[in-house]
């Protein structure tokens, strides 16, 4: 009797497409796949759509002001500028 309750049991499985079949009517049994089919289909496609709308409210939107570019002469330390350099340098400042 233990041996008719296992999942894995193909006498259960057997038992189940009959009842399945004494239910429904095997003309019926096509329809009743298809539309399972087709719901599951539409949860996982609405589980998709709900992630993509939970990722684009979660993401944090980018209002921060760029700093400035820095010229490449300005990340040099000044002990290794040459005067001309600093003087460019210097030179753009007063301009920005």
């Amino acid at each position: 009797m233990l041996l008719f309750f296992l999942p894995e049991s193909p006498i259960l499985l057997i038992v189940v497409i009959g009842a399945a079949i004494l239910l429904f009517g095997a003309g019926r049994l096509p329809q009743l796949a298809k539309s399972i089919g087709q719901s599951k289909r539409a949860f996982k496609e609405g589980l998709r759509e709900g992630e993509m709308e939970e990722d684009w409210v979660d993401k944090p939107r980018d209002n921060t002001v760029q700093p400035p570019q820095i010229s490449s002469t300005a990340t040099k330390p000044l002990s290794e500028m040459t005067d001309a350099e600093l003087e460019a340098e210097m030179a753009r400042r007063k301009q920005g």
